[in-house]
Order: C-alpha cells, then structure tokens, then sequence
C-alpha cells in the first residue's frame, strides 16, 4: 500500500521511487537516465551536500505522481545540466530545503519547478536560499511555482532567486499560490500562514500559453513581501500578457511586461 499525503503527493518516508537518498551526506550522481518511472524518478530527502549532474529523465507527460526530482529536509543540493520530461513536477523542492541551486534544466512536458505545496499541517519547515538559473520550459503546465496550502499554518520561504529563464509556451510561467486547496477539501475559506518574502525574478522572456503569465495570488493575513521583477518579457498570442496581484508588495526595474501589478 502506498501512502500519500493531503495534497497528492506521495510521503517521503514511505515512498517508492525509481533512486532514492536518505540520511545521505556528500553524494555525487552524474549522467543517470530514467524513464518512465512508475513513481518519482529521483528524491532527495534528509541529506547534505549532492550533487546531481547530467541526468536525463523522461516520462509520458499524462503520468500523474512522476516527479523528475524531488528534494525534502535536505542542504546544500546543487541540480545541474539535466533534461526532465515527465507527467508531474520536473524538480518538487519541499519543506526543510535549504541552499539549492538548479542551473541549466531543460523542462517539458512537465509541471515546471516548484517549491511546495507547503502548509498543510500546523508547522513547516522553511525553504530558503534557493537559486533557479539558465533554465528553458517548453510547453510545461507552469514555469516557476511557489505554492502553499490555504490553512494557518507557520513556516515561510525567503531569499528565492529565478533568472535568466526561457519560457516557451509556458500556461502559467510565474505563479506564486497562497490559496492552494484542489478539490475545495479541508481548506476553503482559509488563509495560509506560510510567509513568502524576498523572491526575485529577472530576465524571464518569451511565451506564455494563457493571457495571465504572472500570478501572484497571496495570503490576506500573510501577504507576499520583497518580490522583486526585472528585465521581464512575457507575451501571448505575439501580443503583451497579462499580471494578477493580491495581497502582494514588491518593486519592478527595467523593463517589465506583462505591466507590473505590485
């Protein structure tokens, strides 16, 4: 029997994926292929300073819970020079995730990056100090993804850097969700407490698959705070996009389209 958690992802205790790391400390993985997993391809979790580098990861872009690499409770994780098509997300960065950087990612199909969902019990771990550079989405369900779980919870994510991305028909290629709650079960109505400060985004360009590219959608009693836009290049169907704020404070520099809301 294998467990999941509220949000549909599996646990990590318990979970079978193709290579897995636990309790792990300097590990270097280089140039490893998976396909077509029947759960997660790779996860890293409660573990120090791994390297992953030149992996190859593919899978039908229509398998549910097939995550390309998902890192949990763990420090020092450096993801480079990797190709990930899956049905899920490409990299799933959980709580307790502190100093990751991912850097050269091809992506597509997939649900992007993402940090979370977070939030769902009463206390979380934080992730911060994570940096997303030189990475090309193509055709992903979204790009760069922060999310937490509508419930009032405590915890937070801070010091999150995302530059110089290629987003290539992307449906939703900037979201931050604080009002996370699929199916309306055990969360409507609620306002997550998880603590969104200090992200930035620069030289994000090219096409977004929906009018919306960025979406910003925070908490009413924990607003987002210290997002930051620059160099910022997003069209739909060969004309501008479009942003959504709430309950979110920050600054844009240079040049920004969509026009910025914060």
């Amino acid at each position: 029997m294998v467990r999941v958690t509220k949000d549909g992802k599996l646990s990590p205790a318990i979970l079978c994926p193709s290579l897995a790391f636990y309790s792990s400390k300097e590990i270097l993985m280089q140039n490893v292929r998976s396909t077509n997993a029947k759960l997660f391809h790779i996860v890293v979790y409660s573990s120090q300073n791994v390297a992953i580098q030149g992996v190859r990861i593919n899978a039908p872009g229509d398998s549910p819970n097939t995550d390309g690499i998902h890192v949990q409770d763990s420090v020092n994780v450096r993801v480079f020079n990797a190709s990930i098509r899956t049905g899920d997300d490409c990299i799933s960065i959980g709580p307790g995730t502190k100093s990751m950087t991912i850097q050269r990612i091809a992506s597509g199909p997939g649900h992007g990056i993402s940090i979370g969902s977070l939030g769902w019990g009463q206390e979380e771990e934080t992730v911060q100090n994570v940096v997303v550079k030189s990475v090309v989405f193509n055709g992903t369900q979204n790009g760069l993804r922060i999310k937490a779980w509508g419930r009032p919870s405590n915890g937070f994510v801070k010091g999150v850097v995302f530059k110089q991305v290629v987003m290539k028909n992307v449906q939703n290629p900037i979201v931050i969700d604080q009002n996370y709650c699929p199916h309306n079960i055990g969360c409507p109505n609620q306002n997550s407490g998880i603590q969104i400060s200090g992200v930035t985004y620069t030289n994000i360009v090219r096409t977004s698959a929906a009018e919306v590219a960025m979406f910003f959608n925070c908490s009413a009693i924990s607003p987002c705070k210290g997002i930051g836009l620059q160099d910022i290049k997003l069209t739909y169907n060969h004309q501008p996009a479009q942003s959504f704020c709430k309950n979110v404070h920050g600054i844009a520099a240079g040049l920004v389209s969509p026009p910025s809301c914060l």
